[in-house]
């Protein structure tokens, strides 16, 4: 990893800003976590004392690679500390950044805001000097607007106390790289002064050469959903061809292919297979469309419910593909899932494709036994109605059908002829077109695929 430099003094020898992180789930650990190893001294805080207990004790409560070493070094340096005070916050920093979730709401496509509304309420009810507090948590555009007017009611410092925007862009498996050395940063900010706060607070990042784009709050609100939406439509475009391919003996990989040599497209997210889930594109096109629809604007983003649809509909697919190596009756039918986690490198299976693949095929009477280097205590909280295995080869023992749902390496990377000595069947659904068709062939098994032939 390469050595980023400490923060210097600011403008005038000012000193370097203390940060807090309000909210330390899987954002906000995260960036409590680099912001210390790059030389700032930052408070971390949350209501969770179980949470905060196991930051503070070098325990980081969800996967995510290289971030476990970042957190001991930055305990170990004294310049990270988690509680769960807000009185401590106010009183400790200079930028407070605001990382809490915005689930979607349970009877509706709109997003939570209740975390983001508490948050800013306790933190600025107590900010009785000049402050900038930083919103980086997703949410409907006006939010941000909002939350300036709510600030300045209740800080007992008013007007000398600013928020600004500053949207996430991390990668779930690569969250370090992406805090470390992002591709952008995005200022959403309404004064001089706070956008010279945060070019203090990321100055170690910018000094890198990231480049730093300044913009209004309501713009900066937009780019995180927009850049979701975006990549949603991308990843729903291909599988809208894997069912034309479905439909008239095409090969939506080959089709990719081709279209990924046209630069105006591009090869990224033009993957065909189960498409996506996690705790972010599902429910953020789904929130955006349902805040354009508020606005007036529904028709713009009409197009997000379609791709909604099509990444759902490849889940249903995918459970079809099983159903038909077996003759169509899966009633009794020994299935091993290989994948759990939404994406591999991760143990989030918020809205996991392989997961309601994997209870739908045990719904529908399958004996669904499910393996994961990660996510495996998650998914069995969260579906203990379903067998887990320690490995793939156990999974597989005496299985009629293997089933290929999350692109871990290791799955990858599996050994048809070893698979093929303990499956009473030799048949696998590739969900992921993330192996050799020709190589498992050759090994003597059934292979299907979405959208391929």
């Amino acid at each position: 990893m390469a050595v980023i430099a400490a923060p210097e003094p600011v403008g005038g020898g000012e000193a370097a800003p203390r940060l807090t992180v309000i909210g330390t789930g899987y954002l906000g650990a995260t960036h409590a976590i680099c912001m210390a190893v790059l030389g700032f001294d930052v408070l971390g805080v949350d209501t969770d004392e179980a949470k905060v207990d196991a930051l503070n004790s070098g325990r980081v409560p969800f996967f995510e690679p290289g971030l476990p070493e970042l957190l001991a070094k930055a305990l170990d340096s004294g310049r990270l500390r988690f509680g769960t005070s807000f009185d401590e916050a106010a009183d400790f920093g200079d930028v407070h950044f605001v990382c809490v979730g915005t689930p979607q709401q349970p009877d509706s496509d709109a997003a939570d805001l209740r975390y983001v509304d508490s948050a800013v309420t306790e933190l600025a009810r107590r900010l009785d000097r000049r402050a900038l507090v930083v919103g980086k948590s997703t949410v409907p555009v006006g939010t941000a607007a909002r939350l300036t007017e709510l600030v300045r009611r209740l800080a007992p410092a008013g007007e000398d106390v600013e928020l600004a925007w500053n949207p996430e862009f991390l990668r779930e498996g690569y969250a370090v790289d992406d805090t470390l050395r992002p591709d952008r940063l995005v200022f959403g900010v309404s004064s001089d002064w706070a956008e010279q706060r945060l070019r203090a607070a990321f100055g170690p990042v910018i000094a890198q050469g990231t480049p730093v784009v300044v913009t209004d709050l309501t713009t900066a609100e937009l780019v995180k959903v927009a850049a979701n939406s975006f990549l949603a439509t991308k990843i729903s475009y291909i599988n809208a061809m894997a069912e034309i391919c479905e439909a008239t003996g095409g090969d939506v990989t080959r089709l990719a292919e081709a279209l990924a040599y046209d630069d105006r497209i591009g090869g990224r997210f033009l993957r065909p297979g189960l498409g996506f889930g996690g705790g972010c594109l599902p429910k953020d096109i789904r929130a955006f469309a349902h805040r354009a629809e508020e606005l007036g604007v529904g028709q713009s983003v009409a197009f997000l419910r379609e791709v909604d649809a099509i990444n759902k509909r490849r889940r249903a697919r995918t459970v079809d593909l099983v159903g038909e190596l077996v003759g169509g009756d899966l009633l009794g039918v020994r299935v091993a899932a290989l994948g759990a986690a939404f994406k591999p490198n991760s143990d989030d299976i918020r809205d996991a494709p392989a997961l309601d693949v994997a209870g739908s095929l045990h719904r529908l009477g399958a004996h669904v036994t499910v393996v994961d280097p990660a996510a495996a205590d998650n998914a069995r909280r969260s579906h203990p109605e379903l067998a887990y295995a320690a490995d793939a080869l156990t999974a597989a023992a005496d299985a009629d059908v293997v089933v290929l749902l999350t692109e871990w390496s290791e799955f990858r990377l599996l050994d048809p002829e070893a698979m093929g000595a303990v499956v009473a069947h030799r048949r696998i659904v590739d969900g992921r077109h993330a192996l050799d068709p020709a190589q498992w062939r050759a090994a003597g098994w059934e292979y299907r695929a979405l959208g391929r032939p």
